[in-house]
């Protein structure tokens, strides 16, 4: 990979993780564009280390709290029903769907998912259940009124997203909208739950990586395109938090309808190989 195509496909990374639009599914798309290959679901879980430790800056008071109260609750120095004490277990429930079946179907992962037809077919489908859920959302639950049964359901929503085209954050943020939560509330959440499947994802594949075949020669552009999506990912979840506390996701489902338009006639074309 070279430094031009990382600059790009971290620009992209950082763009797309947070929106409802799928990430993994850009990054696929563009590199292909780019340089005919798929840049890999290594590369994706590698750059997302990027945008996953520009959640933890943006919520680190948030994050430090609940940590240092889930702690001291487990050695009985702090209240067990505290809401943070709660929300840290809720993180660890909601983390365990994702990690279940991202072991489970490691190959998949990595082949069949990846075939752009799949994407096609995510990018459209699941942009309309997102259309018709926002459109149907009473949009009223606190995040403080989050059920261990609601914590379960948001991360088997998470675990949707091992598949390009359908969204980690479209998932989940749509599963707490189908329960009833408010927009801006599903979406904490949802951001708060990615931190361990993330990190934990993104490691693991750039440890594996090395183990398999040493620090690749192109780790110096894949540490650009994570620097950068951190930087742009930063800035995406500020916009994107403040832009659904007040406009529904229409936007984003147009968006998803016509990138799997365009990706299905560049496939039909032969302009792009679906794998």
């Amino acid at each position: 990979m070279g430094w031009l195509e990382a600059l790009i496909l971290g620009l992209v990374q950082g763009l797309t993780e947070f929106l409802p639009i799928s990430s993994s599914a850009h990054i696929s798309i563009v590199g292909r564009l780019i340089s005919g290959n798929d840049p890999g679901a290594a590369f994706t879980a590698i750059t997302q280390i990027g945008t996953e430790l520009a959640v933890i800056l943006y919520f680190a008071k948030d994050i430090g709290r609940i940590i240092s109260r889930w702690c001291l609750a487990l050695v009985g120095r702090h209240p067990k029903d505290d809401p943070d004490v709660r929300m840290g277990w809720l993180v660890i429930i909601g983390s365990i769907p994702i990690v279940l079946l991202g072991l489970l179907f490691e190959d998949q992962i990595e082949s069949v998912f990846r075939n752009l037809w799949v994407t096609v077919a995510m990018l459209a489908g699941f942009g309309l259940i997102i259309g018709v859920v926002d459109h149907f959302a009473k949009n009223a639950r606190p995040l403080e009124s989050i059920t261990w049964k609601h914590g379960i359901l948001f991360g088997l929503a998470q675990s949707l997203a091992l598949i390009p085209g359908v969204s980690r954050s479209g998932a989940t943020i749509t599963a707490g909208l189908a329960m009833g939560y408010k927009r801006e509330a599903a979406a904490r959440y949802a951001f708060l739950l990615a931190i361990p499947a993330v990190l934990g994802s993104g490691l693991y594949k750039l440890f594996g990586l090395i183990k398999d075949e040493g620090v690749p020669d192109d780790i110096g552009p894949i540490m650009l395109a994570t620097v950068i999506a951190f930087g742009v990912g930063l800035a995406v979840i500020h916009w994107l938090l403040k832009y659904i506390s007040t406009h529904d996701f229409k936007g984003f489902v147009v968006y998803r309808l016509a990138l799997a338009a365009v990706l299905a006639v560049l496939l039909a074309a032969g302009i792009l190989q679906p794998v």
